[in-house]
């Protein structure tokens, strides 16, 4: 059964540009990872702070080694410090 994510992360203020752009590059090379069959990237309207990824993956274990993917370690280094806070959830469709 497919597992959906639910990423919301919130920049520091004043780091709202540079995450932003360092998710947005993400999009590319996760896509091509296997099993990756959704992954969305989100800006809060009323918060420039905050963003969402929605994320569907064929299952657990593919979401857990893009999880361990270079360019994921590559983001968080380059945006160390800039990013207050990610609340992840794993989630299952349920209709």
């Amino acid at each position: 059964m497919p597992l959906t994510i639910v990423a919301h992360i919130h920049a520091e203020p004043g780091h709202e540009d540079l995450v932003h752009a360092a998710l947005e590059k993400l999009v590319p090379p996760t896509r091509a990872e296997p099993g990756c069959l959704q992954y969305d990237l989100h800006r809060d309207n009323a918060d420039p702070a905050h963003f969402l990824f929605f994320e569907t993956w064929e299952n657990r274990a593919l979401w857990q080694d893009h999880m361990n993917a270079p360019h994921l370690k590559a983001h968080a280094e380059a945006t160390s410090g800039a990013v207050a806070r990610v609340d992840l959830f794993e989630m299952t469709r349920t209709a």
